[in-house]
Parts: structure tokens; C-alpha cells; sequence
């Protein structure tokens, strides 16, 4: 039984704390004391601490007594949280999906005889590690991730709810989406090229371009068309169209009233209740990979793995949670039996590159039901 501690209690943080509770000694901790007190309720044997990561020496004085860190704090905080943590000569498997490049902590992490496995959730993550694998077996022309997470019931007029705060959410709408097409990367709006795809279960949803290959746009430079985009209900693009187009995603403050606030301060005041999740909410989370290449005998091939996963009765855990958390804890384990143990920072595409590993952690989601249907075409 290792000793496990997990930086951050909010929905993904806690799915992970009670999944690694099952078979290990684990501590959640947290900034608010709230949270803490909730994954209390829900899981006696689960050790709960508060704590400032933004306090260096302290955070790092407290992880000595800890194997391995979790890390789930919100991504403004993610970079220099997993800094500290490669400091503290702790391995880490990270979630907070920091705006930085995980890369540049790659030789400290050597330094510190280190292993970070980074942006290990369900995309990036689960699509990366797939990725990883099948690039040993073919030579790959093309990848495409379609994902999104979606709320079961719809409301008008977003039909949309978010697991995470809005402000994350318009992020990932204004920051330019970058891809490769031909060879070159491709920097475009987000929110453009928007398809129709229909999904059974759910039926038809729109893509949009947005900014998720993050590390495969470094490790892959040799696959020459990939792209991602997130699933969203029809409609709610145009509604996201309007609004920033109009001002409301502006950082710049305007004055009303006498009064200096910004427009994407009100925006995300307002969505906060509108997109609000609630605890026992059921949604879903839907993602199409689709790999295409050349196989070891000269063939074409097409791999496609879909996903439809739904909020858990049994567990009251919310899909998103699910099937990000668990990819995490997932390769936590890898990392604890010694089946993962090189040095420095790794991407999951480099995780998942190793058959061992890929196959793990595959049978891991599988037997918490979150399962991924393989479909090999023209092979």
C-alpha cells in the first residue's frame, strides 16, 4: 500500500481520491476546507489536509511524507505547482492542464530522478495515449480526436453545463486552435469549421476547432495531418458566436456607472449559473479518435475507437470525472508497480507508446466501465 496525496478536491479531484482509496492510503487536500470536508463524508478513510500549493517551501516540506502526487489544482495554478512538485523529488501525475509547455521541466525532472506524467486525463490523455500505441504499429497520415462532454438534459438556450468554471470553458473558445494539416501547423480561430456528426446514443453534434493536440504538436512532428475538436449540441456555437463577437469575452474593463469591471468578469458571473453542474447531474462524455496510416504489410488502415460514457448511479461520480480521473489513476498505478518508471516528463503519448501500458490502463478503465469500442477498417 503506497501513500498517496492529491492536490486538489474539486469534481475530478475527488472521483480520484476515493478510486485510489480503494487499494491505497490516500490524503486529498485543498485551499478551501469545504471540499474536504465533502470527500469526508464520502470516504471516511480518506485523509484530508488544507494547503496553499502556492506556498513553496511548505508544500514541498509536506510531500516529503507522501510516494507519489496527484496533482488536480485549477491550470492557472498547474505549471509552478508541478515545479515545486519535481523540486520535491516526488513522481506526479498531472491533471491541471496548464496553459504552459510541460516540456521546459523535463531536465529538472531528470535532475530530480522524477517521473511527471502530464495532461493524463481523457483528452488530452486517454486520445494521446492511443495515439502513442498505434505509432509503433503503423505509420500514421492522420489523427483526429472529436470529444466533448455534455449535460443529458438540454436547456436552452446553451445546452450546456460545465464540470469546471466557466472561465475555463471561454478559454478554450478564444484561445487560437493550432493543428497540423500537410505537414504545417495551422493556427486558427476557434470556434471555426464547424461540421455536423452524428454519434448514436445522442445523435447529431457540431465540432469546432479548438486548441487541444497541446504536446502532440511537439512529439509527433512526423504524423502530417492532426487535429481535435470539441462536441458540443447543435446550436450552441452560434449562441457562443454572439456573445463574442459582442464584447462579452473582452478582458479589457468598461466603466458603468461610475463602477471599472471587465466584460468577461460579468460573462463569467452569469454563465457560472446558467452552465452550473450540480452534484447528481447526468451527463455524458463522447469522443470518436480516428487513426489513419499504413500498416507494416503496405496496407491502408483506419482505426477508430469511440466512447459513450454516462454519470454513474451506483457511484453518484459524473462522467467527466470518470473518465478523466480514472486515466490518471490509472497511470498512477502504472507508475507504483514499476510498469512506467523512466525519468523526466512525459506526455501520455509517451506512456501509451509502450504496449504494457497501453494495455493496462485500457483494462483499468474497462473494469470501472468506462470502455473503449475499437473498430479496424480496411485492414
Amino acid at each position: 500500500m503506497s501513500n498517496i496525496i492529491v492536490l486538489g478536491t474539486g469534481m475530478v479531484g475527488s472521483a480520484m481520491a476515493v478510486d485510489l482509496a480503494k487499494k491505497h492510503q490516500v490524503t486529498s487536500s485543498d485551499f478551501s476546507l469545504k471540499p474536504l470536508e465533502k470527500i469526508k463524508s464520502k470516504n471516511q478513510n480518506i485523509n484530508t489536509l488544507q494547503i496553499d500549493v502556492t506556498k513553496k517551501l511548505e508544500l514541498i516540506s509536506t510531500l516529503q511524507a507522501f510516494d507519489l502526487v496527484v496533482c488536480a489544482v485549477p491550470g492557472f495554478l498547474g505549471f509552478n505547482t508541478l515545479k515545486t512538485i519535481i523540486e520535491a523529488k516526488k513522481d506526479v501525475v498531472d491533471i491541471s492542464f496548464f496553459p504552459e509547455n510541460a516540456l521546459e521541466l523535463n531536465k529538472l525532472a531528470k535532475q530530480n530522478n522524477v517521473t511527471a506524467i502530464v495532461d493524463c486525463g481523457v483528452a488530452p490523455g486517454m486520445g494521446n495515449i492511443i495515439l502513442g500505441y498505434h505509432n509503433e504499429q503503423i505509420k500514421i497520415t492522420d489523427f483526429e480526436c472529436l470529444v466533448g462532454g455534455l449535460p443529458k438534459t438540454k436547456k436552452w438556450p446553451f445546452n450546456y453545463k460545465a464540470p469546471f468554471s466557466p472561465i475555463d470553458v471561454i478559454e478554450e473558445y478564444t484561445r487560437p486552435a493550432r493543428y497540423i494539416e500537410n505537414g504545417k501547423l495551422i493556427i486558427r480561430e476557434a470556434l471555426t469549421d464547424v461540421e455536423l456528426v452524428e454519434f448514436d446514443k445522442v445523435g447529431t453534434l457540431e465540432s469546432f476547432n479548438s486548441d487541444g493536440l497541446r504536446s502532440l504538436i511537439f512529439t509527433m512532428p512526423h504524423i502530417p495531418n492532426m487535429k481535435e475538436k470539441t462536441l458540443r449540441y447543435p446550436g450552441h456555437i452560434e449562441y457562443i458566436q454572439v456573445l463574442k463577437k459582442s464584447g462579452f469575452f473582452d478582458s479589457k474593463k468598461i466603466e458603468i456607472n461610475g463602477t471599472k469591471i471587465s466584460p468577461i468578469a460579468f460573462t463569467n458571473k452569469i454563465l457560472f449559473k446558467e452552465w452550473f453542474l450540480e452534484d447528481n447531474e447526468e451527463e455524458l462524455t463522447i469522443m470518436k479518435i480516428t487513426i489513419k496510416g499504413i500498416n507494416k504489410k503496405g496496407e491502408n488502415e483506419e482505426i477508430i475507437y469511440d466512447l459513450h460514457d454516462e454519470f454513474c448511479q451506483e457511484t453518484q461520480t459524473s462522467s467527466m470525472a470518470r473518465t478523466t480521473g480514472y486515466t490518471a489513476t490509472a497511470a498512477v498505478n502504472l507508475v507504483l508497480n514499476n510498469l512506467f518508471n523512466e525519468k523526466g516528463v512525459f506526455p501520455p503519448e509517451m506512456v501509451g507508446k509502450h504496449k504494457v501500458c497501453y494495455e493496462f490502463i485500457l483494462s483499468y478503465l474497462k473494469d470501472r466501465n468506462v470502455t473503449y469500442i475499437k473498430t479496424l477498417i480496411n485492414a
